[in-house]
């Protein structure tokens, strides 16, 4: 451990961390009341002058009975007015609807994307909801004229009444806010480098630490039922579809188990005739001209396969969710309901959490057996934003459900690997040789849970690979008695407890392939209905290593408009699957680039440790090559083999914030040898950590509201994005 003079230390006082609180206080009213507030601070001399009367309105714009506005002609949809120059804001005034949509059937929006021009200056696009006052006022430094367009389709009908200008911005204190600024001060209060919590070591027998981890974990585990809960309450049949195009229907999961409950191996859906009779289902053009004599439906990434609808996700999570809520929902609801893929994996992802929070700090306390509170809690923040997790709690559709149960199984399972390790002598344990003593029961387990990961997302079944570094004195051992025919009686009741295990998973997996699909190991993803023909096509060789580098080196692009962060374009030699992506894995987690550091670290960890991390490093690389040759690129691949970087740079982390066990000069460059400078050296890579760690927990958020991404928050909760626009559009 890294020793320091204690005036820097000064910071763990008590009265520092009261100083620190108080100043916290201060900082976060200054910010509320004072910046976050200034559209009222400096609009308290506007006018109000001219009344919203005066409006003058496009021809584009046609005033309904409602009172709502209807654009005929969005080249003309246009509201304009003179202002003052007494005040930088005007505001939406919204029509008295009186209940009058609800009478004739129409549909006014709440949601509404309009651009403020001042004085013929064309400016930003913004959205603005009726739900969020805040967000109706608009920014402005026009002297003379306003005109706010309305940018919409013809047809929309929108609840506005007219512009008002030379308003005042009233005081507004937004509980999201302050919650956001509070969260970042508590980050800072406890990775500050005078943070009392790096002085105390992680102890998982303290009583203390343990309530305050199963407090956390309640938490998050009480957060995700309860919002698993209310989606499930709320849960309605998510099926579209447009004339002349295909059928979206994302319960996926939902049918797969109510075909199982019914003793079918293929899907309650209608097959159209035509559809069933062509010659190719699988060719994209062909069944373009199908959709365009009307045959429908043609259900979108589903398998089609011998006139029949499958599902080619993996069956685990059917039967570990789907089925039992089903089987429980029958007795309110005849038949049973379908368990939203949203309640799946926000169940799944709080099993993650858990797991892998534990198997964490069994590997870093192996890596540095004294670490401090501080340390573990960054690395534990690093695992989540690593491991992609902030993806999948905010895409939760069908396709987060294989992964987000992927990595829940794979973290318990290799947790459990993990404790079937026993040093001390105890009865029932299996022995070979001098190795360490196992509990069968755990490796069992632990094999069972790997396996599970083949009716999840087969490519972490990878991860049993993992099995080698973590039992390799066992392995040796054994092969080394095998080899000299000495082995005793019991040499393989561990290989057997893993063997029998994995295959009492796996084996109705392949069966239930062999069943729909010909073969145990054909799990029908070639003959899923997409944009390609999936039954011979292979991602160009070309393409391979432009997608490797965009998954690691994509960098993030910054404009200067809310949320900040833009998608990243993302072009290949030849035709290839691309989801939209923020950055790759490096610049939305910098910390993993620690796994570069592994090597030169070797000789401070223990070596089953080490060899345990490096395999988990060459194992990510191993299947981020997978993916980009069989998936082509997308985002949430990214958890795919995120999670094993980063457990392999934790040593990386540890070392740099200065708990890797080793002299104090580990921690300053050669020339830096007085135990001030040291002190320094050990002040600034601490704040490096701490601010890095924090700037991409706020690029995670700002990712969530960027346009053009899946499931933007622009799209799925509009109100949310015009309530955190109205920000940063009122104060800029």
């Amino acid at each position: 451990m890294v020793s320091v003079p204690q005036r820097f230390m000064s910071g763990g006082k008590p009265r520092a961390a009261w100083r620190f609180a108080v100043l916290s206080v201060l900082m976060i009213v200054v910010l509320e009341g004072v910046v976050f507030n200034l559209p009222y601070w400096t609009g308290m001399a506007a006018s109000t002058d001219s009344p919203s009367t005066l409006n003058s309105m496009g021809s584009g714009l046609v005033r309904q009975a409602s009172g709502a506005l209807e654009v005929t002609d969005p080249t003309k949809a246009y509201l304009r007015t003179a202002v003052d120059g007494t005040s930088s804001y005007v505001r939406l005034d919204l029509a008295d609807m009186m209940g009058s949509s609800a009478r004739t059937g129409t549909t006014v929006l709440s949601t509404v994307r309009v651009r403020l021009d001042s004085d013929g200056l064309a400016g930003r696009s913004t959205l603005v909801d009726t739900d969020e006052p805040r967000s109706l006022y608009l920014h402005t430094d026009a002297k003379r004229t306003v005109t706010v367009w309305v940018q919409e389709p013809a047809g929309t009908q929108v609840p506005f009444f007219a512009v008002r200008p030379n308003v005042r911005v009233p005081f507004s204190c937004d509980w999201i806010r302050v919650t956001l600024m509070a969260v970042v001060a508590c980050l800072i209060g406890c990775w500050r480098p005078g943070s009392r919590l790096w002085q105390v070591r992680v102890d998982p027998h303290a009583r203390g630490q343990r309530l305050v981890a199963a407090g956390i974990m309640t938490v998050i585990g009480v957060c995700s039922f309860a919002a698993a809960g209310v989606l499930a309450a709320q849960a309605r049949p998510l099926v579209f579809h447009t004339p002349s195009g295909y059928t979206y229907d994302f319960d996926q999961y939902g049918h797969a188990a109510d075909a199982l409950l019914h003793g079918r191996l293929s899907l309650d859906l209608q097959v159209p005739e035509a559809f069933a009779n062509s010659a190719d289902p699988y060719d994209p053009a062909l069944r373009e001209r199908l959709l365009d004599s009307g045959v429908s439906p043609i259900y979108w990434d589903y398998a089609f396969y011998q006139g029949r609808w499958y599902s080619y996700f993996g069956v685990i999570p059917t039967l570990l969710l789907f089925v039992p809520y089903q089987a429980a929902s029958s007795l309110w609801t005849p038949g049973g309901a379908m368990l939203p893929s949203a309640s799946a994996v926000l169940v799944c992802m709080f099993g993650f959490v858990l797991f892998a929070s534990l198997l964490m700090v069994r590997i870093v306390r192996r890596v540095a057996p004294q670490v401090s509170v501080a340390t573990m809690s960054m690395a534990w923040v690093t695992l989540l934003l690593g491991s992609n997790a902030g993806y999948l709690w905010l895409r939760t559709n069908f396709y987060s459900v294989p992964i987000a149960a992927s990595l829940m199984v794979t973290m318990l399972g290799l947790w459990l690997w993990t404790c079937a390790v026993r040093s001390q002598d105890r009865a029932g344990l299996w022995r070979i040789g001098d190795a360490p003593g196992l509990s069968i029961p755990y490796l069992a387990a632990g094999s069972a849970c790997i396996a599970a990961n083949i009716g999840c997302r087969p490519p972490f079944v990878w991860s049993a690979l993992l099995i080698f570094p973590m039992f390799w004195p066992q392995i040796r051992e054994l092969w080394r008695l095998l080899c000299c025919h000495h082995a005793p009686r019991d040499a393989w009741k561990a290989p057997t407890a893993v063997i029998v295990a994995a295959g009492i998973v796996a084996l109705p997996v392949f069966i239930l392939n062999a069943l729909r699909f010909g073969s145990p190991l054909n799990f029908g993803n070639a003959y899923q209905i997409t944009v390609n023909n999936m039954t011979s096509y292979h991602e160009p060789l070309e393409n391979i290593p432009r997608i490797i580098g965009y998954y690691l080196a994509l960098p993030v692009r910054l404009q200067s408009t809310f949320p900040f962060v833009a998608v990243n374009p993302t072009p290949l030699p030849a035709w290839g699957y691309t989801e939209p992506m923020v950055a790759g894995l490096f610049a939305l987690c910098p910390m993993t680039l620690f796994v570069l550091l592994l090597a030169m670290l070797r000789h401070r960890i223990d070596a089953r440790t080490a060899d345990l991390l490096g395999c988990m490093a060459w194992l990510g690389v191993a299947i981020m090559c997978f993916d980009a040759c069989k998936a082509g690129l997308g985002w949430r691949y990214i958890c795919d083999f995120g999670w094993l970087f980063t457990f392999a740079a934790l040593p990386g982390l540890v070392w740099f914030v200065g708990d890797m066990p080793g002299d104090d000069a580990s921690l300053s460059p050669s020339g830096l040898r007085t135990p001030r400078l040291q002190a320094m050296a050990w002040w600034l890579r601490r704040t490096v950590m701490m601010l890095m760690i924090i700037a991409c927990i706020l690029l995670l958020l700002a990712s969530c509201f960027t346009a053009g991404r899946d499931d933007t928050l622009q799209r799925t909760a509009p109100a949310m994005f015009a309530r955190i626009q109205s920000w940063f559009t009122l104060v800029g």
